[in-house]
């Protein structure tokens, strides 16, 4: 079963349960992914997160409800997991520019469906690959293991915060010569990124640094040590924002391959000589099976 019919099979197990408690595990695993994993790759797919997906499908659900039933306001935000009438009639206001009493007052014919998110089918973006996918193919790598020491940032995939934050973390890290507390430095030209210890609110850990043949022990506080596991890897170069080449891999390339991402971080090297503000000379590795 291919990506796509994976995640539909999560989509229809969180419309099952749209006004019970979410539970990112529990949906991902109707797809057999990791709650990252599958939070990166419907992220990268639709272009926003599964959980501003819950929002409008429960707010969209909460709209039919109040059109079409005499269910009182507050019955309805508690169905649809607002804990208030006051929370949900803020959420509904911030999403349809109306209050929920005065949307149910309106004519039937006055409805706009703009703001309305309705359940998605997967199927409909395998549809549009054909002319969405432009990127050239990967090189197929197998790589032994690589020992890492750099400084750990905190991240999030929710509201592509990671896209935000990660260039400044390697701003940081240069400005600051934090590259001087590594020890026993192997290749000071090439810099490392590291995506790392994913959680399953979005949450991660980015990690700039270098290969080093240290052990990892005494290092300075925020200094993290790491080995890259060895394997079969996915190499791409990049061609344009680091940010548009993830999207492309994780949205088009991967759930179209016939590869499956395996266990283990992703991770770039950047050759700091080669590169330049303008143009990057950068390459990502996913793992893959």
């Amino acid at each position: 079963m291919d990506h796509y019919a994976r995640i539909q099979l999560a989509i229809e197990h969180l419309e099952k349960h749209l006004q019970e408690p979410f539970n990112m595990k529990d949906v991902s695993a109707a797809a057999s992914f990791s709650a990252f994993h599958f939070q990166r790759l419907f992220q990268a797919i639709t272009g926003f997160t599964v959980l501003e997906y819950l929002r409008r499908r429960r707010l969209t659900e909460a709209a039919s409800t109040l059109r079409n039933t005499a269910q009182g306001v507050l019955e309805i935000a508690l169905s649809y997991g607002y804990h208030s009438q006051e929370a949900f009639t803020r959420a509904f206001d911030t999403h349809f520019g109306i209050t929920p009493a005065r949307f149910r007052k309106l004519e039937q014919k006055a409805l706009t469906e703009e703001f309305m998110q309705q359940r998605i089918d997967f199927n409909e973006y395998r549809l549009r690959l054909g002319t969405a996918f432009h990127m050239n193919p990967p090189r197929m790598v197998t790589l032994e293991p690589i020992r890492i020491i750099g400084y750990e940032y905190k991240t999030n995939l929710n509201s592509e915060q990671h896209y935000t934050e990660i260039p400044g973390f390697y701003h940081e890290f240069g400005r600051e010569q934090k590259f001087m507390n590594i020890p026993e430095r192997i290749r000071p030209d090439m810099a490392y990124g590291v995506a790392a210890h994913f959680q399953e609110d979005g949450a991660f850990s980015f990690i700039v640094g270098e290969e080093s043949s240290g052990s990892g022990d005494s290092l300075e506080p925020g200094y993290t040590y790491l080995e890259i596991p060895g394997g079969l890897y996915a190499e791409f170069t990049t061609e344009g924002s680091e940010q548009d080449v993830r999207k492309m891999i994780y949205g088009s390339w991967l759930p179209a391959s016939k590869y499956e991402r395996r266990e283990g971080p992703d991770f770039e090297v950047t050759d700091v000589w080669k590169s330049t503000p303008e143009r990057l000379d950068m390459k990502i590795y996913i793992p893959i099976k």
